[in-house]
Formats: structure tokens, C-alpha cells, sequence
């Protein structure tokens, strides 16, 4: 593969082990996309409706802060971008990271961690975040039981393309 980079943002934790074990795979740079704020218990308890996570996912003009938006895309085609699915989409800091950085002609591969959801419209709701020449596609939604093994099937599958 080209130089490739493997963006995430990580609510509990299982973004990340998965970002981690996709760049380790691929030899890509991890790029953590880290709220200025970070997310307490209390703001991802998806069942109050004055969470802040609850709050952000009602409003899709929603922006948090990211705490380093940019990364250095000039040498990169590939991107992957991790995510907890959240009411079946990407979380808004997501938007927030693509909306920040170039993507011109780079190919976007989603990544995302769930409790049962797909990726229902997470597509189409990152499209406008990103330059129109930008390619994202779908990569594989990974349960909370994921390995390892479920992880290196999807980069075998990524590089075969």
C-alpha cells in the first residue's frame, strides 16, 4: 500500500485497539482524533437526553472542538478513519476532523466500532465533509467481540483491492 494513515477518534477504548491493530498491519501512522474536551461517562450515556453526546448527535450542524485537527495528508492516499457508531452514524467530532484537512483525491476507508448498529447512512453523512474528488467507502463495522484475526481479515481484504 502507499503511505497511509489511520485517523480514530475512541470513546471506550475499542476504536483504538482496532486502529491500532489496522496501522501495526498496514505499517500506517495513527492519528488520534482527540476532543479538546474529553468525553466524561456521564456525557456518553446515550440514554439521557441532556448528555452531551446525546445533545451533539441531535444537532447534525454539531461541531466539538478536536484538540490537534490537523494532520499532514500531503504524502498520503490512503486515509482510514475509525469510529464508535453513534445513533447509527459517525459521531459529529468526526465531521469536525474531515471538515479540518484536505482530502482532495485521497480514498477514505470507514472503520467502526458498535454494539449491533451497520453503517446505516454514515456515508452520506460524511460526504459533505470533505472534499467532492474524495473517495469513502465503507469498511467493516466491528462488533464488541472483534480479535484480532477479524481485524487482519479486513486489511487483508483492504489490500487486496
Amino acid at each position: 500500500m502507499s503511505k497511509t494513515v489511520v485517523a480514530y477518534f475512541s470513546a471506550s477504548g475499542k476504536t483504538d485497539q482496532v486502529a491500532k491493530r489496522i496501522a501495526d498491519r498496514i505499517g500506517g501512522e495513527t492519528f488520534e482524533i482527540k476532543p479538546k474536551q474529553p468525553y466524561t461517562d456521564e456525557d456518553l450515556n446515550w440514554r439521557s437526553k441532556s448528555s452531551r453526546s446525546t445533545v451533539e448527535m441531535s444537532d447534525k450542524s454539531s461541531r466539538p472542538e478536536v484538540d490537534s485537527p490537523k494532520v499532514d495528508l500531503s504524502d498520503v492516499d490512503t486515509v482510514f478513519v475509525g469510529f464508535p457508531m453513534w445513533w447509527y452514524i459517525a459521531p459529529t467530532i468526526v465531521n469536525t476532523f474531515l471538515e479540518a484537512n484536505d482530502f482532495s483525491g485521497k480514498k477514505i476507508i470507514l472503520f467502526a466500532t458498535s454494539g449491533g448498529s451497520g453503517f446505516g447512512k454514515t456515508v452520506q453523512n460524511l460526504k459533505n465533509s470533505v472534499a467532492s474528488d474524495a473517495d469513502i467507502v465503507e469498511g467493516r463495522v466491528f462488533s464488541g467481540s472483534f480479535t484480532a484475526e477479524d481485524v487482519d481479515e479486513f486489511v487483508d481484504s483492504i489490500i487486496q483491492q
